[in-house]
């Protein structure tokens, strides 16, 4: 898929954007809105037809949204994490039911404590103990909350019910009961997407240096999860921003067969001036290397973000 114009650029983030929005809505309400099940069905089938036009497109649009604002972040969170837990399910070749499952509790998961955790991003002090408590009870909440709407999808409720389980971090992922499988999957999604999500009391860490510590906690523990899950989106995800040994900064445009090599449109000179075209680089190709990630809250400049995607489509042509 090309993104040729601005305005189709605009209009493919206002469909991510409207999506999110949507999401935010019926996490809102969750007792107002009729047919919730449905309606969760609806936004996953949107989702993934979105990902279906284009993964990296989405990918970058995605990571756009989730690391520039702390506006929405509960509904931005429950998005990030169920496009992530698809993108795994996908790489594991996970039965269609449980992708489904897996996808819905990755929406849902934190519905118990939406207004919360809005609230959270925005605060700069400690949760207090009715927050903290509010927190440890958010799983069995939604369970509960999802039930009474009249949610029967038994997978689904399990593993939001678990998915702050430590337990399900042993043994081998194939081998465990599907709830715990998919809790543990779910575990480490809504870990990285807190990660790489701002909050007033702290700015969103790089996606880069989230990954780095999940692909190394997940080593320590010989955790498949965390490796599928770089797999996936790379270690520098399309979206994301990164210095490169020559000083420039680039934007990660495509991910490549090696997560940690992925494909570039640089957008400022060495003295952080923006470039108008940006420029294609493919890092497996040699220099300039990726020296660290750059939070997005760094890069002030207003980039084109459509003259980005066409760089990105270009790559994907010409292989």
């Amino acid at each position: 898929m090309t993104v040729q114009t601005e305005n189709e650029y605009e209009d493919l983030l206002g469909l991510w954007s409207d999506l999110e929005a949507g999401l935010g809505i019926i996490l809102g309400r969750p007792a107002s809105i009729q047919e919730f099940e449905k309606r969760v069905w609806q936004y996953d089938r949107w989702m993934h037809g979105l990902l279906v036009r284009d993964t990296d497109v989405g990918l970058y649009l995605l990571f756009q949204l989730a690391t520039n604002s702390p506006v929405g972040y509960s509904a931005s969170h429950a998005l990030v994490s169920a496009v992530l837990c698809h993108l795994i399910a996908v790489e594991l070749q996970l039965p269609q039911t449980e992708r489904d499952s897996l996808v819905h509790a990755a929406m849902t998961m934190n519905m118990a404590m939406t207004a919360l955790q809005d609230q959270l991003a925005g605060q700069l002090e400690r949760p207090s103990p009715a927050q903290q408590e509010a927190i440890q009870t958010h799983a069995s909440q939604g369970v509960a909350m999802l039930t009474s709407i009249g949610v029967q999808d038994a997978l689904w409720l399990e593993t939001l019910a678990l998915h702050h389980d430590e337990s399900t971090d042993k043994g081998e992922l194939r081998a465990l009961p599907p709830e715990r499988r998919l809790a543990r999957i779910l575990r480490m999604v809504d870990r990285y997407a807190a990660m790489i999500s701002p909050r007033k009391s702290r700015e969103g860490r790089s996606a880069t240096d989230s990954a780095r510590a999940i692909i190394t906690q997940s080593i320590a523990r010989n955790d498949e999860v965390g490796h599928v899950l770089v797999r996936v989106v790379g270690v520098c995800p399309p979206g994301t921003f990164v210095r490169l040994d020559s000083q420039e900064v680039a934007v990660v445009v495509r991910r490549s067969d090696t997560p940690n090599l992925p494909i570039l449109a640089i957008v400022t000179n060495p003295a952080g001036m923006r470039l108008n075209p940006p420029r294609l680089h493919r890092s497996a190709s040699g220099s300039p290397g990726i020296r660290a990630a750059v939070p997005t809250s760094s890069v002030h400049d207003r980039l084109n973000h459509h003259l980005i995607l066409q760089l990105g489509a270009y790559a994907a042509l010409h292989p």
